[in-house]
């Protein structure tokens, strides 16, 4: 196989992760650039056919990914995975024979405990909308919903209003790998986003406009334009935490383990395969009880 197409290739694998597999948008994209930089890689070192890429020419990528371009830790796993995906799709279709990527080492990953908002923090962001005004009693909407939900801010700003019972207080959000699940939200979210459904949204709404959350323009709400609205109240409540809409996610979880949720109902509301992504948050739920017995306990 030519390196052209070898590099036709990678656009049927993308195809077939992103339809066949369900992976995200973001994740496609970022696959995308991880495999057209090795494919730049491979041809700067006079590689004519894609049988000739050795163990050798991975390893000498990996370095140049960590050492010349230094990308994070995490970002060379990702483009790891990318390869990997990849070149086994190549085996599977019959493509190469060999899989050059077989034995390559991930890269040690540093796992940093995720940020979280105290509950007065919360209280302070979810009360800085002005919800007098449509756009802050939408902006209240979407603030209570995430906390409340532990989505994503991709699940958020995709819901549907079909996939909302607000009378049931239960919203249906699809997730990685276009998997379903149902999340409960509790009663102030769903009087909430009620007020926002019932004042807001039929001043905006446009023609077969299905999601729920929208912008005065009649548009569905974007990541970046949620990420700006938690920024600005973030300022307005005067919290000094690099906050960001994965921040309420976090809060939630850990919110949760502290008051005594058992693990596998935070791991099922959050989306997640492995337990062992959720089981970061009771690593927190430790370290906060370390600083309260620190901090109150006469002999701290």
């Amino acid at each position: 196989m030519s390196l052209s197409e070898f590099h036709q290739s990678i656009d049927l694998y993308l195809a077939h992760i992103k339809i066949e597999k369900g992976l995200s948008a973001n994740t496609v994209e970022s696959y995308a650039r991880d495999l057209q930089s090795l494919l730049e890689f491979v041809q700067k070192r006079g590689i004519e056919q894609a049988a000739q890429i050795q163990e050798s020419d991975i390893l000498d990528y990996q370095a140049v990914l960590a050492h010349k371009k230094q990308l994070s830790p995490s970002s060379q796993a990702r483009a790891l995975s990318a390869m990997r995906g990849f070149f086994k799709y190549l085996n599977s279709e019959q493509l190469m024979t060999q899989n050059p990527v077989e034995n390559a080492d991930n890269p040690k990953l540093k796992r940093s405990l995720p940020t979280f908002l105290t509950l007065e923090e919360i209280e302070k962001l979810l009360s800085a909308p002005n919800i007098l005004k449509a756009a802050g009693l939408r902006d209240a909407a979407m603030l209570h919903a995430m906390y409340a939900t532990g989505t994503r801010v991709s699940e958020i700003v995709n819901l549907k209003i079909a996939d909302c019972d607000i009378n049931a207080g239960l919203i249906r959000v699809i997730g990685k790998g276009n998997k379903q699940r149902l999340i409960p939200m509790g009663v102030w979210a769903s009087d909430m986003i009620r007020v926002y459904m019932e004042n807001v949204r039929p001043k905006w709404q446009s023609p077969k406009e299905p999601c729920l959350f929208l912008t005065s323009r009649r548009k569905p709400m974007t990541r970046q334009g949620f990420w700006l609205i938690v920024k600005k109240y973030a300022r307005r409540a005067n919290i000094t935490k690099n906050i960001s809409p994965h921040k309420l996610r976090h809060s939630f979880a850990t919110h949760l383990l502290e008051n005594g949720a058992d693990l596998r109902s935070v791991q099922a509301m959050l989306g997640h395969a492995d337990i062992s992504t959720t089981q970061i948050y009771t690593h927190i739920s430790r370290e906060h009880l370390v600083d309260v017995l620190r901090n109150l306990h006469p002999r701290g």
